[in-house]
């Protein structure tokens, strides 16, 4: 399903955050937010997942715009991935969490049905937590709640996914095998992430932000030029495809001029 973000503008407290941003995912891409500390990152994903009203300008979903929604058609559309985005887990299982994915499909009843029990188990093996349903989402490690968490977000059955640096506080071996899940879903995402090197292994666009505006958007090699990052991220780095395939950034250590 297709994401579009057309000239939002977001202001809080008198102080603007976003200024007509626009960005597109297309069905199946995964779309990279990047950007400095404080540039309006999560805004926007706040704005896309229904959490935070813009001002101006509109998100849209399947052609929708989403404030047209009910929320609960909204949540069937989209499902966000945040940190610590486990809410209030006290005395929940693994698989408690992954079920309730599957609330806005629910009618008023709430009762599970075979289609839910089929997407929960669905989800469950395809982010590997078998091993752990029945244990207290609590108890487990980082990387092993961002994949409950993933794999709650794909019980839901939505077609867009929004991901909010989920990959922070995991080790190297976590993160990689957290992305590898992401871009096995097939599904539409848009990902906030902090650091340059995953964004580049994990995304087939960047959307860079600056400031509260888009500076910089499309493939990663067209993207992250030598100028935008040492205007933006402040960095002596330049960005290539290497003989194996693979996009990665080379950083030089000396400082930059002035």
């Amino acid at each position: 399903m297709r994401l579009t973000v057309d000239r939002i503008r977001i202001t809080l407290d008198r102080t603007p955050i976003l200024r007509d941003v626009s960005l597109e995912a297309h069905k199946g891409h995964i779309v990279g937010l990047v950007g400095p500390n404080g540039s309006g990152k999560s805004t926007l994903l706040r704005a896309v997942y229904r959490s935070l009203r813009p001002a101006d300008g509109a998100v849209r979903v399947g052609g929708d715009d989403v404030w047209t929604l009910s929320a609960r058609t909204a949540a069937r559309r989209t499902a966000a991935v945040l940190q610590d985005g486990g809410g209030d887990t006290t005395g929940l299982t693994v698989a408690d969490i992954v079920a309730l994915g599957r609330s806005p499909h629910h009618g008023l009843l709430g009762r599970d049905g075979a289609e839910d029990r089929r997407a929960v188990q669905e989800a469950i093996d395809r982010c590997g937590v078998r091993p752990h349903v029945d244990r207290d989402y609590a108890s487990l490690s980082g990387g092993e709640r961002q994949r409950v968490l993933l794999a709650r977000a794909l019980a839901q059955d939505a077609q867009l996914l929004v991901l909010d640096e989920l990959t922070n506080h995991l080790d190297i071996r976590a993160r990689f095998e957290l992305l590898d899940l992401i871009r096995a879903t097939g599904i539409t995402t848009l990902a906030v992430l902090h650091d340059l090197d995953l964004a580049v292994r994990l995304c087939d666009h960047l959307v860079v932000l600056h400031e509260g505006v888009v500076v910089a958007a499309g493939p990663v090699l067209e993207v992250l030029t030598p100028e935008v990052l040492r205007d933006v991220f402040g960095v002596r780095a330049h960005t290539g495809r290497h003989t194996d395939g693979v996009v990665r950034i080379t950083y030089d250590a000396r400082p930059l001029a002035g």
